[in-house]
């Protein structure tokens, strides 16, 4: 049975709201826990039912919590900088870690989640038994530019912020703004995930759809060639930015061949 809880982490800019599907009930701290970061207009609750599928598909823990600024957690304290995806090991994964004492990971991000979960590989080598990313950007391409246009100019139509609203109150504004300002500002037209995916040492599982609106294939098989591990690309053909909705049961079977085999994880079993 997969017992779902809720979760409210204290960090010095604000609370963290989290959930957490166990196989074996109460906490995660038994194995390693797969901690799920959510994309750029994400939430806990936008995953739906995929974390529980994949506690149940792993036999491990997964956890999903509310960046700050996002869903049911706290505002954010002013403008999102530069160096947020690598800030949130320090700021998100640290102190989820330390409040449902977490020990061993692994981190698995959607789009920019999945550049987060490529930082924290990279900054807390001694935890991650391995690392997944989806639908995740490794550089600033320009279909990835042309797709976020896309998307700004449809949210002005009728009732699109409302839906936005749905799952982040009054925080969507800011949340679009921070997506769409951080992405298109010229400063921002050099960042690359390179620095981070030389320090990752750990096993790496690159997702990708072929169809992904927002980047090319050459985003996973730039992580897959740059991290220093062993490492896999899987493309999805037909298969649009969001493959954990669009093609759940082909994520799960990529996620529980890909991590299963390991010792480390598949210790994490009941």
């Amino acid at each position: 049975m997969v017992t779902p809880a809720d979760h409210w982490i204290a960090t010095p800019r604000g609370r963290l709201f989290a959930r957490s599907w166990s196989p074996s009930g109460g906490l995660p701290g038994n194995g390693p826990a797969v901690v799920l970061l959510h994309d750029s207009l994400g939430s806990v609750a936008l995953w739906r039912d995929f974390p529980e599928r994949l506690a149940r598909a792993l036999g491990l823990s997964v956890v999903a919590y509310d960046r700050l600024g996002f869903g049911r957690s706290d505002p954010y304290p002013g403008r999102l900088q530069p160096g947020f995806m690598r800030d949130e090991t320090a700021s998100g994964i640290l102190p989820l870690c330390g409040q449902l004492g977490l020990g061993s990971l692994v981190p698995f991000g959607h789009s920019v989640g999945g550049a987060m979960a490529v930082g924290v590989a990279a900054q807390l080598p001694e935890r991650c038994v391995a690392v997944v990313t989806e639908a995740a950007q490794a550089f600033v391409e320009e279909r990835t530019l042309d797709g976020i246009r896309e998307a700004e100019a449809g949210f002005a139509g009728p009732g699109q912020m409302e839906r936005l609203a749905r799952y982040h109150g009054d925080k969507a504004r800011w949340v679009l703004d921070a997506w769409t300002g951080t992405w298109l500002a010229p400063a921002f037209a050099g960042w690359s995930l390179d620095e981070d995916l030389a320090g990752v040492a750990c096993p790496v599982l690159a997702l990708h759809g072929e169809r992904d609106e927002y980047g090319t294939a050459r985003h996973p098989q730039r992580i897959a060639a740059l991290a220093r591990g062993p490492s896999r690309t899987v493309l999805l053909e037909g298969c649009g930015h969001v493959p954990h909705r669009e093609r759940p049961g082909d994520v799960l079977r990529a996620v529980a061949g890909f991590l299963l085999p390991f010792p480390a994880a598949a210790a994490g079993r009941p």
